[in-house]
């Protein structure tokens, strides 16, 4: 953390400095891949930044607008700072705009993606004043996952398509080589071209720590076994044999576990299963990820409606782009 002194003797933005950045939602998990496997969707979160002489103006359009707050602690202005405080430089002010689609607390990787937007416009700053100071991708998902603590959603906002995540423990670049940190890795993977992504969004919302407090601190061995296997299937299924979705989202480390709190959630992933569709929990919940090569039913988008459920086509995403 940057300290009153180290600002005053870090090089400052000029005023007028502007970048725009576009973020995908994700979704994490995919089944059995919890905290490792993720995939970018295409909701949007738009954020626009421009350095000013001096402090902070903020605004917030669409979701949570109401609900974040309008200052130094909303995550997309820390984000920003941590993003030039990453390459050694300091703004004086800085005007930000937030424009939100992806919903809050519904699964689908809104605080990643808001961490990823906020640290791709602070590195992007940066990199205008200073090019030496640009960041790659690898980068991006420490940075971003270190404010999530795991990387599935933020390297999925950063990578696009699909990715596979994981943590090393090792000297990482802010720290010398007896001071080893925790470091988030991930590579991303190419879809299979008919592959695409349904979300089922409720109006309910879950908070990830909570639904994370449900989950067992041992597992019996066979249910992990069961879980390996299954996510390496999944890899196969999602980028070359989309027939194999259905096995290759089953799970057994967290969704049974969570399905207390997530009873809507829970039936109608029994009732897509049911009718041959793969669907799992779209990272902690509520919303309900369905993976399909064809159709959606419209009998089944009729009862989603009718249960409450926002049924949305997002397509896969590319990942954060900056202007």
């Amino acid at each position: 953390m940057e300290t009153r002194e180290s600002r005053l003797m870090s090089p400052t933005l000029p005023a007028g400095l502007t970048v725009s950045v576009r973020v995908p939602a994700s979704t994490a998990n995919l089944g059995p891949g919890f905290d490792s496997l993720g995939m970018a969707l295409g909701i949007y979160d738009e954020i626009e930044v421009r350095s000013t002489e001096s402090g902070l103006n903020i605004e917030v359009e669409g979701e949570g607008a109401d609900e974040v707050p309008w200052g130094p602690q909303h995550l997309v202005v820390r984000a920003i700072e941590r993003g030039l405080e990453a390459a050694g430089i300091w703004a004086d002010g800085l005007d930000v705009v937030c424009r939100n689609a992806i919903p809050h607390s519904r699964g689908l990787g809104s605080s990643a993606s808001a961490a990823v937007g906020g640290l791709a416009a602070g590195c992007a700053l940066a990199a205008q004043f200073d090019p030496a100071s640009t960041v790659d991708s690898d980068r991006l998902v420490q940075l971003a996952a270190e404010f999530e603590g795991h990387p599935d959603n933020a390297a999925a906002s950063v990578l696009g398509g699909i990715v596979v995540s994981w943590t090393e423990t090792g000297p990482g670049p802010d720290t010398d080589i007896a001071a080893p940190q925790r470091l988030y890795r991930a590579v991303r993977l190419d879809p299979h071209p008919t592959l695409r992504p349904v979300v089922l969004i409720p109006e309910e919302r879950s908070s990830t720590a909570q639904t994370r407090g449900l989950l067992p601190d041992l597992v019996p061995h066979r249910d992990a076994a069961f879980n390996v296997s299954r996510a390496a299937l999944s890899v196969v299924a999602l980028t070359q044999r989309p027939d194999l979705l259905l096995p290759a989202t089953a799970d057994r480390l967290h969704q049974t576990q969570r399905a207390p709190a997530l009873p809507l959630t829970t039936a109608w992933i029994e009732r897509l299963r049911a009718h041959g569709i793969a669907a799992t929990v779209s990272g902690a919940g509520p919303t309900v990820l369905a993976l399909v090569t064809s159709v959606f039913p419209e009998e089944l988008r009729k009862l989603a409606a009718a249960d409450g459920l926002r049924v949305v086509e997002p397509g896969l995403s590319e990942g954060v782009q900056i202007s």
